[in-house]
C-alpha cells in the first residue's frame, strides 16, 4: 500500500530534524538529555552571500530577465510565484532557516529586498564559461565587489547600510555552480568522456578557483563550496534516447555522467585543499553534494520518497515524465498531486521535500571537509 501524503511528509521532517538535532548536540547547543533549550545557532547576525545557478537562485532570473514562474512553482511552501524553479524552498532556503535568518534576497530584485543577512547573486542558467557572459560566475563575483564597495562608500559618509565592514568580513560566501557547465560539456560536440574531462574541465575549474581567490582578496575568509550533484540521475538526462540500458547503474542512473560529476568534484575538492593551504586565514569548506543526493536517490524509500527518477512536473508519464518539447509550465504539462513523494520537481531541480533532506545532510557536516557545522562562521 502506498504511503499517504501525511506519512511521507512526516518521514522527511523526522529525518531532517534528527540530523539537525544531532549537529546541535555535537556542537553543545542543546543537551542530549532534553534538559536544556536550544540556543541560537549564531552569536552574531549571520550574513551570507550566495553565488551559483538555478539550484540557488531565489528570484534573480525573474528580476533580471522579467521571467515569471507561476504556480505550481512554489505551491508546496510559498504558495505563490517567487522566481524559484521548485515547488517550494531551495537548499539555500533551508540552510538560512537553520540560522534563524531571513531568506536571501536576489541582488537584482529592485523592490522589497532585505540585504541585512546578505544577498543572493545566483542566477538560473548561470555557468562558469564563457566568463564574461551575462550572469556567469565571474560576473556574479564582480556584482558582489560592486555591492561591497558601494556599501562601504555609503557607510563612510555616515549613511545606513544593510551590511557593514564587519558583516562583510565575517560573512559566509557560498558557491554552488558547475551543473550547467557539465551538462553542456557532455551534451555537445560528441566528445568522448576522456576528452571532456581533459579539454573542458580545466576551464570550468579555473573559473571557480578564480572566484574563490577574488572573493578572498576582496576580504572573504569563510568560503563554503558545493560540489555538483549526480548529473546522471536527472530525469532530463535519463530521458535522452539510448540504444540500451547498459550505462545504467543499480539505482537507474547513467554511470558515465555520474563518473564525470565525481571526477569534477574530486578535482574541485583538491583545488579547495590547495587554496586552503595557500590563502592565509581562509577557511574553505568543500561539501560533497553528489554523495548526498545519490544517497537520497539510491535509498529514497528510507527517506519517504516513492519516485526518485521521475519528474513531478512535466510531460510524458513514466518512467521519467520528462519531454524536451513540453517542460514544466509548458503547454500540455502535467503535475503530480503530491510533490513530497518525488525527489525531482521538473526533471532538473529537486522538490522542496528533497531539498530539505539535502540541507539536513549538509548541516550534519558528515559530507564536508573539514567537518565544520554550517553555523561556524557566525558562532564565534
Amino acid at each position: 500500500m502506498a504511503a499517504s501524503s501525511g506519512d511521507v511528509v512526516a518521514v522527511v521532517v523526522a529525518v531532517v530534524v534528527a540530523v539537525m538535532m544531532a549537529v546541535a548536540v555535537a556542537a553543545g547547543e542543546v543537551s542530549d538529555d532534553g534538559g536544556d533549550q536550544p540556543s541560537p545557532p549564531c552569536a552574531r547576525r549571520p550574513v551570507v552571500f550566495a553565488f551559483g545557478d538555478s539550484n540557488t537562485d531565489t528570484g534573480g532570473i525573474a528580476a533580471g530577465m522579467g521571467y515569471y514562474f507561476p504556480l505550481p512553482e512554489g505551491r508546496a511552501f510559498f504558495r505563490r510565484a517567487t522566481g524559484r524553479l521548485c515547488d517550494g524552498r531551495l537548499v539555500i532556503d533551508h540552510l538560512c532557516e537553520s540560522l534563524n535568518m531571513s531568506y536571501l534576497s536576489p541582488y537584482l530584485e529592485p523592490l522589497g529586498t532585505d540585504f541585512t543577512n546578505g544577498a543572493n547573486f545566483a542566477i538560473s542558467g548561470a555557468a562558469t564559461v564563457p566568463r564574461n557572459a551575462a550572469f556567469s560566475l565571474h560576473v556574479q563575483v564582480q556584482q558582489f565587489i560592486h555591492f561591497k564597495q558601494r556599501s562601504l562608500e555609503l557607510a563612510s559618509r555616515g549613511e545606513a547600510v544593510p551590511v557593514n565592514a564587519d558583516g562583510f568580513r565575517n560573512a559566509l560566501y557560498l558557491i554552488d555552480i558547475g551543473q550547467n557547465d557539465l551538462s553542456a560539456a557532455f551534451s555537445s560536440g560528441g566528445l568522448p568522456y576522456d576528452d571532456v574531462v581533459r579539454q573542458r574541465f580545466p576551464a570550468i575549474l579555473s573559473e571557480i578557483k578564480d572566484a574563490i581567490q577574488s572573493l578572498y582578496y576582496s576580504g572573504a575568509k569563510n568560503l563554503w563550496i558545493h560540489g555538483t550533484g549526480p548529473l546522471g540521475c536527472l530525469p532530463q538526462k535519463l530521458a535522452v534516447p539510448r540504444a540500451d540500458d547498459g550505462d545504467l547503474d543499480s539505482s537507474g542512473c547513467l554511470k558515465t555522467l555520474n563518473a564525470g560529476a565525481y571526477e569534477f568534484n574530486s578535482q574541485l575538492a583538491s583545488i579547495c585543499d590547495q587554496l586552503s593551504s595557500q590563502l592565509r586565514g581562509a577557511m574553505i569548506v568543500f561539501t560533497d553534494i553528489l554523495a548526498i543526493k545519490y544517497d537520497l536517490i539510491a535509498n529514497h524509500s528510507s527517506y519517504g520518497f516513492e519516485e526518485p527518477l521521475m519528474a513531478c512536473c512535466g510531460h510524458g508519464g513514466p518512467p521519467y515524465n520528462y519531454d524536451f518539447n513540453v517542460s514544466c509550465l509548458g503547454a500540455g504539462y502535467r503535475v503530480c498531486e503530491d510533490g513530497s513523494k518525488f525527489v525531482s520537481w521538473d526533471g532538473v531541480h529537486y522538490t522542496d521535500a528533497a531539498n530539505a533532506v539535502v540541507a539536513g545532510k549538509i548541516l550534519s557536516a558528515d559530507y564536508s571537509r573539514p567537518k565544520l557545522p554550517f553555523s561556524y562562521f557566525c558562532s564565534a
